[in-house]
């Protein structure tokens, strides 16, 4: 009788002992499964503010405009829209020039010359290549060293500002140089790009300078 409960101990320990070890074993394979499915899981992507995305590209195209990189200055100009230049802060679409991003990679490193407007006070045509337009007027100052401003204007003279009615629904920039003493302060210039949304991300359509008119 003895060696009979001996027997059925010894069994119902065996017994008791694989049933832990395949619950132990479910569990790891549980673990495993449950590890495989997170690594599979999509990663929460962190949405980074309008502005700040805006700022980014206001100083990268900068920077292209400052090492006279026109190839890289064109990958942000708008696919579709492509982009207008203003020499002044008055913008006018029929009269201001224009380029597709085809257009613009397509003449911005030849010798080719546009006619980009009339400048105030002598009303003399203003033809230069594009690579000269971008040096000597778009980048007439050292712009990576102004005061930012988003969706705000700083500069203000005795010409219209007429970017809100042409470009209502797009986001801004300005680029602001004060004027100095020596002239009171009208020697003031302003950069500004106008940007609007194409396919979930933001493209350059304007390209306006601005300035104390006579």
């Amino acid at each position: 009788m003895k060696n009979f409960l001996l027997l059925f101990s010894l069994l119902a320990l065996l017994n008791c002992s694989k049933e832990n070890s395949a619950v132990s074993e479910n569990s790891k394979n549980s673990t495993v499964i449950a590890d495989e499915k997170s690594k599979n899981l999509p990663e929460k992507q962190v949405k980074i503010p309008v502005s700040t995305q805006i700022k980014e590209l206001n100083d990268e195209i900068l920077e292209t405009l400052k090492n006279r990189d026109t190839t890289a200055f064109a990958q942000f100009i708008h696919p579709e829209k492509g982009v207008l230049f203003s020499m002044y802060g008055y913008i006018d679409p029929a009269a201001n020039k224009h380029f597709s991003r085809a257009e613009f990679k397509k003449y911005s490193n030849t010798n080719t010359k546009f006619t980009w407007g009339a400048k105030d006070g002598t009303g003399q045509a203003l033809v230069l290549t594009i690579q000269d337009y971008l040096t000597t007027w778009v980048f007439k100052k050292d712009f990576s060293a102004s005061d930012y401003y988003f969706n705000v204007f700083k500069g203000s003279g005795n010409s219209l500002n007429n970017l809100k009615t042409i470009y209502p629904d797009a986001i801004f920039t300005e680029n602001y140089i004060a004027g100095t003493e020596e002239y009171g302060g009208l020697d003031w210039n302003s950069l500004r790009f106008v940007f609007e949304e194409f396919e979930g991300r933001y493209y350059l359509i304007a390209v306006v300078n601005d300035q104390w008119t006579v």
